[in-house]
């Protein structure tokens, strides 16, 4: 049992470490097409929407992967907790944007607010793996 839970943390931390760097690089990438093709298609409204969805993306990408670094060189589980939450408020709150954005599909935006509330929760777990830390 002790070997396959060391071997799913193995796992689990090279998809976080893999998934940071790509949501860094998608949201890069996302924010360019943005800025150059969708201005002549989507509304000043949905764009606005779309860039929202870019800018959270991107600064909790640098937050995931800060505290996911924290966690590999602490081994504080809170931080590991805060990473999860961050990455998985980066695929609810901006991917229900990007797609609001793109189809007009409204009901989509009931997913958002999970979103953001993941969001809190990694900031949340951030704060409380500093309390612990002794410095």
């Amino acid at each position: 049992m002790k070997m396959k839970r060391n071997n799913l943390n193995q796992l689990l931390l090279k998809i976080l470490f893999l998934s940071y760097p790509i949501s860094g690089f998608v949201s890069v990438g996302l924010g360019a097409f943005a800025s150059h093709s969708l201005r002549s298609i989507l509304s000043p409204d949905l764009l606005k929407i779309f860039e929202t969805g870019n800018r959270y993306q991107f600064y909790h990408t640098l937050a995931g992967l800060i505290s996911l670094v924290l966690y590999r060189n602490l081994r504080n589980k809170l931080y590991l907790y805060s990473s999860v939450f961050f990455i998985l408020g980066i695929v609810l709150f901006s991917g229900s944007l990007y797609i609001l954005a793109l189809t007009g599909f409204r009901k989509l935006g009931m997913i958002t607010p999970i979103g953001g509330v993941s969001f809190l929760l990694g900031w949340i777990f951030l704060i409380l793996g500093t309390w612990k830390e002794k410095f």
